[in-house]
């Protein structure tokens, strides 16, 4: 979805309307956080937006004449489908598309923007998570499951904001695949035992927790090389379109879960990864075989197998599937389209021609059987 201009602050408390608002700059309206003006995101109105599929080939490696994103983006005004489940409802009808799992697009660049306030980082998400339920509601007919965001920065204050979404109805929630921060700057995995209260709950509700594409924080990394303190979004330099393409984020994330043993301490987590590819599972897969083999005694199971398990895997729709199904297995990996931002699929319901060597039963799996499972409807 694009959210309302009021997505983050109609919920906001007053005490934090100077951490978080809307300025000009040279007559254009910009999203500032403590202070500083971000351009992550260039337009956070989404009063005009890229064409839906505008970039799909480029994604593909097809783009001859080399234009650049903002060359491709082919801008329109938002459509109101894009804003209002009733309309969007509709809209899926025609797409062919039976129900979606929706996540916002401002939310995944807001924690690494107020990590050093833990208090603000939780205000902020509270305030979309409510406005969320307003405008959207966490399961509309049954047909769209928007998400709402829990941030772990303080461990009680997530399990308190996971309470309240499952007061009010979420069928799954959503965190951002990377080192939990603590205000003094320091970070830590996510699946260590501190926050076991948090699994706990999310085990016992019998929900699953969905790990969307995000500003990870992994432009620290590039930075070492290039400098520069503000993450590009779009507007990749040729080394961070490589660190981009090898999906770090999402990979080191991953093996934090099985390293620090979260899955063992709740069998019944259910996990899903959402645009951020599955080129890295391969890799992933042969690391944790490796370090299996060298030192069998330090695991309970094979790597392997926890992980195919516990995680499902939305792929791009550039990948090579039946090659991701052979690693992954028929039932972890997940249609996805993206729609309606431009890197994904104009057509949604088009994934299904990326599937097209594959047996019947594994497309249905694939197209929908496999989400079902993973949000238990």
């Amino acid at each position: 979805m694009y959210e309302t201009i009021d997505a983050y602050t109609r919920y906001l408390p007053e005490k934090y309307s100077e951490a978080l608002k809307y300025v000009d700059v040279n007559g254009r309206t910009k999203l500032q956080i403590l202070g500083t003006v971000t351009e992550c995101i260039p337009n956070p109105t989404y009063e005009v937006i890229p064409t839906p599929g505008a970039w799909a080939d480029y994604y593909r490696g097809i783009n001859p004449e080399g234009k650049s994103l903002r060359e491709l983006a082919n801008p329109i005004r938002c459509p109101d489908a894009f804003r209002q489940p009733d309309l969007r409802l509709e809209l899926m009808d025609s797409q062919g598309v039976d129900g979606a799992v929706m996540f916002p697009t401002t939310a995944g660049m807001l924690e690494e923007r107020t990590k050093s306030d833990t208090e603000l980082t939780h205000a902020v998400t509270h305030a979309f998570n409510r406005w969320l339920l307003d405008d959207w509601t966490f399961n509309y007919q049954n047909r769209i499951f928007a998400v709402p965001a829990i941030s772990l920065n303080d461990p009680a204050a997530g399990v308190r904001e996971l309470e309240w979404c499952l007061a009010n109805g979420a069928r799954t929630v959503l965190i951002r695949p990377a080192p939990v921060p603590r205000e003094d700057g320091t970070s830590r995995s996510p699946a260590l035992p501190e926050f076991d209260d948090f699994w706990r709950l999310v085990e016992s509700s019998g929900i699953s927790v969905q790990m969307h594409n995000s500003d990870s924080g992994y432009d620290r990394y590039v930075d070492d090389w290039e400098g520069g303190d503000e993450f590009q979004g779009f507007q990749l330099t040729k080394l961070r379109g490589f660190i981009y393409e090898e999906s770090r984020h999402i990979f080191d994330t991953l093996a934090a879960f099985i390293a620090h043993g979260v899955f063992e301490r709740f069998p019944g987590l259910r996990i899903g990864v959402v645009e951020n590819g599955g080129s890295w599972a391969e890799r992933l897969m042969e690391v944790f075989d490796r370090v299996y083999r060298k030192k069998p005694k330090d695991f309970d199971e094979h790597p392997c197998d926890v992980f195919r398990r516990h995680v499902w895997v939305n792929p791009f729709h550039e990948e090579d599937m039946s090659h991701l199904i052979d690693i992954l297995g028929a039932d972890r990996v997940m249609f996805g389209s993206d729609f309606p931002h431009p890197e994904g699929l104009a057509e949604p319901a088009k994934f299904v021609m990326e599937l097209q060597n594959l047996p019947a039963e594994t497309t249905a799996q694939v197209m929908g059987g496999n989400l079902k499972q993973l949000i238990g409807i």
